[in-house]
């Protein structure tokens, strides 16, 4: 493979993607990575068409050698970043770090700006000037391949900055990174900067220019974009956009902005953007930093719906509300979340997808019945919905039924419940205490609805995970020879219980007509078992 820095490799529209997540990204407080996962993640990057890995930071600490020294015998095709002060002893341990890379590049910096000159170097300018060009001349007695970066270039006078970057060049840098190092930048400016120096500097045409925006404002993206557009080639990014502070710009955005407004920004890049999905678990896994539920391309809200007019509209076409689909980052499909936003749309077509297909009264009733339990649950899953429509479909035309229930219960018994059932159109409540709130339930049952059956089985289980998950209760009663078992489903356990024992009631019942009609009488006593 050609070097990321032989200009005739780099046509107009060519950007090059230097991923800086092992080592800016590790510089995160807490984000600190194995040598096997540093590996993990540098072969990843390698498939995925990253043309630089900055691998660390070798004079920082043994760790950090070792860790660049394995990387650069690893990795295949992309070139092998160290990152050094402009100091001997750091400039000397990244080349010796670097041996054995397919490409090595050392990237030294020193801060050009007033305010780290004044107080972070205490040097005047011209002593900047000079190390400026012995920095570089000595990085390139180890590699061909040279970035220069100029710390808190965004805050640099433009004459000094034209000067340092015309003195890397001539020392043999092939790349020039101007970052905005404290994401101080806005877009327009960061653009005008790059067009500046791009056009004062005689020798700018023998190098690479590079962006490298922190995300202080929330701009790291925006920035980088806009340098892209001032003349920049190189693109420093992160996976997830992590980074020290605020972060940095996320590779996975930037990527996908040049894909999919390639209209307005017509450049290209290696990048395989299926693998972008794959990329941000793993780093996710081995900084153990969680992804943000809303964060760009790789959130786990990216490409999830759950408004109804946006459910409506994707069903129609995707188009109305995905400006990239989910397969183009590696995301099996899009998600229609069921939660209270959601239409009837969107709900009939989640039945469907799981098999269920109702009439327009059973429908309506579901709906409800979904509805009511969205309006309890932050999310309901396909199993809720499975649950909840097998429980609707096996209470239908049910002649007993609950309609409200209350329940006393805690370290002081005995425990007391309230139930008022419609029994054919009628209702009837009774209060009822017990050995416990269950036990309470059921004898409120068995006083409203007279009968002899047998609990032989009272079994609970959570449909999904969480605190709020809704309960699914089996209960199997028997009499007669006869034995029944009905389900009921709620987020509330209690409810759940008392559904499944009127389900059962009402299986029993049916069981009965069918053996004995002569016994069927008119009113409440027809369905006393």
């Amino acid at each position: 493979m050609a070097s990321p820095n032989d200009m005739n490799d780099i046509s107009r529209d060519r950007v090059v993607i230097f991923d800086t997540t092992l080592r800016d990204g590790e510089q995160s407080p807490g984000a600190s990575m194995t040598l096997d996962e540093k590996l993990e993640v540098a072969q990843l990057l390698d498939e995925m068409g990253v043309d630089i890995i900055e691998a660390g930071f070798p004079i920082a600490s043994e760790g950090d050698f070792e860790s660049v020294s394995a990387i650069a015998k690893l990795v295949k095709n992309a070139s092998v970043a160290g990152l050094a002060r402009a100091a001997n002893k750091d400039i000397d341990r990244a080349g010796e770090a670097l041996k054995g890379a397919v490409n090595p590049r050392i990237h030294t910096f020193i801060s050009t700006s007033p305010l780290h000159m004044k107080y972070k170097l205490q040097k005047e300018p011209e002593e900047v000037l000079a190390l400026v060009t012995s920095q570089v001349l000595r990085a390139r007695n180890h590699v061909e391949n040279v970035e220069w970066s100029a710390e808190d270039g965004t805050r640099t006078e433009m004459d000094f900055l034209c000067r340092c970057v015309e003195a890397a060049i001539k020392a043999g840098a092939t790349t020039i990174n101007i970052p905005d190092t404290v994401g101080y930048t806005v877009p327009d400016e960061y653009e005008h900067i790059f067009r500046s120096v791009i056009e004062r500097v005689p020798n700018s045409d023998k190098a690479i220019f590079s962006v490298h925006c922190h995300n202080d404002l929330g701009l790291a993206v925006a920035n980088t974009l806009a340098g892209v557009r001032g003349g920049a080639r190189q693109i420093e990014c992160t996976i997830n956009g992590i980074g020290e502070r605020a972060g940095n710009a996320a590779l996975e955005e930037v990527v996908m902005a040049l894909r999919t407004r390639s209209d307005v920004l017509p450049y290209s890049n290696r990048i395989e953007t299926t693998m972008l999905m794959r990329a941000s678990k793993l780093v996710s896994a081995v900084t153990s930093f969680p992804v943000q539920y809303n964060k760009a391309i790789v959130g786990r809200n990216a490409f999830a719906h759950e408004s109804g007019i946006h459910q409506d509209g994707m069903l129609k076409n995707a188009q109305t509300y995905e400006i990239m689909t989910p397969e183009s980052v590696g995301v099996q499909k899009t998600s229609l979340v069921m939660g209270k936003h959601s239409g009837r749309h969107a709900f009939k077509e989640k039945l469907k997808d799981l098999g269920y297909t109702l009439g327009d009264n059973a429908l309506e009733d579901a709906f409800k019945r979904f509805k009511d339990l969205a309006d309890r649950k932050k999310i309901v899953y396909d199993e809720d919905i499975e649950a909840l429509v097998d429980d609707e479909i096996g209470h239908a035309g049910e002649r007993i039924k609950v309609v409200d229930l209350a329940v006393v219960a805690g370290t002081k018994g005995p425990q007391s419940a309230e139930l008022t059932l419609d029994i054919e159109g009628q209702q009837v409540s009774h209060q009822s205490t017990g050995n416990g709130p269950v036990d309470a339930i059921f004898n409120c049952i068995h006083a409203l609805v007279p009968h002899t059956a047998v609990l032989e089985l009272y079994q609970v289980h959570a449909v999904t995970e969480g605190t709020d998950a809704q309960a699914e209760v089996s209960v199997r009663l028997h009499e007669d020879g006869r034995s029944v078992t009905a389900k009921g489903a709620d987020p509330d356990t209690l409810v759940a219980s008392a559904r499944a024992y009127i389900a059962a009631l009402n299986k029993l019942m049916v069981k009965r007509r069918r053996s004995r009609p002569e016994e069927i009488e008119p009113g409440v006593r027809a369905i006393t078992p």
